[in-house]
C-alpha cells in the first residue's frame, strides 16, 4: 500500500487537481467546521451581500459537529457527518472558489460536476472514530452562530488528519 502523502491545506489550491480517489491524504492546516445550520446562514449572508465568517476562496471546510471538549482537550469528539445534507449549498460554495470538503458518503451529481467545475477535491474520513479523529485537532475556537451548539462555525488546525480522497477534481470517485 502506498504511503499517505502529508500535505497542508494552504497547499490544496496547487494540489486538488492533481489528488487522485483512493489516494491517502494525512491534511494538516487550517479548515472550518460547517454542517447544515450554518450553510443556511452563510447561503443567507451571501444573499445579503455580508462578510462571511470564514473564507470560501480556497477553503476547507469539514462537515461536523464537534462535541464540547473535555478539560485540557482542544476538542471533543469530531468525525464527519453525512455530507450529502449539504449537497443543495455545496455548489454555490465551490463556484465562490471551496477547495476543499471532508465528510463522509456519497455526493450528488451537481456536487460531482461543481467539484469537476472547480478543480476541488472531496476527501472522506473515517465515520464512527471521532474520539480518534479528534487527536488530530490541535486547536479549536468558534468563530461563528455560537447559538448553534456543536453545530458552530469553529476554526480548526489540524495535525496529520487521516482521509482518502473520495471524489477527485476528474470526477473520479470511490464511492458506489
Amino acid at each position: 500500500m502506498k504511503k499517505a502523502l502529508a500535505l497542508n491545506t494552504a497547499e490544496l489550491p496547487e494540489w486538488a487537481e492533481k489528488l487522485r480517489a483512493g489516494q491517502r491524504v494525512l491534511l494538516s492546516g487550517i479548515c472550518y467546521t460547517s454542517r447544515d445550520a450554518a450553510h443556511k446562514r452563510i447561503w443567507e449572508l451571501l444573499d445579503q451581500g455580508k462578510v462571511l465568517p470564514y473564507p470560501l476562496k480556497n477553503g476547507t471546510i469539514y462537515y461536523a459537529g464537534p462535541t464540547p471538549a473535555p478539560e485540557g482537550l482542544p476538542i471533543g469528539s469530531c468525525g464527519p457527518t453525512t455530507s450529502g445534507r449539504m449537497d443543495g449549498f455545496t455548489p454555490r460554495f465551490l463556484d465562490l472558489g471551496l477547495k476543499a470538503m471532508i465528510g463522509k458518503g456519497k455526493r450528488s451529481r451537481e456536487v460531482v460536476e461543481a467539484i469537476c467545475r472547480n478543480r476541488a477535491v472531496y476527501f472522506c474520513a473515517l465515520g464512527g472514530a471521532g474520539a480518534l479523529a479528534a487527536r488530530c485537532i490541535e486547536k479549536a475556537e468558534v468563530v461563528a452562530f455560537e447559538d448553534l451548539g456543536c453545530e458552530s462555525v469553529k476554526r480548526l488546525v489540524l495535525r496529520d488528519f487521516p482521509m482518502i480522497v473520495g471524489i477527485d477534481s476528474t470526477g473520479g470517485t470511490v464511492l458506489v
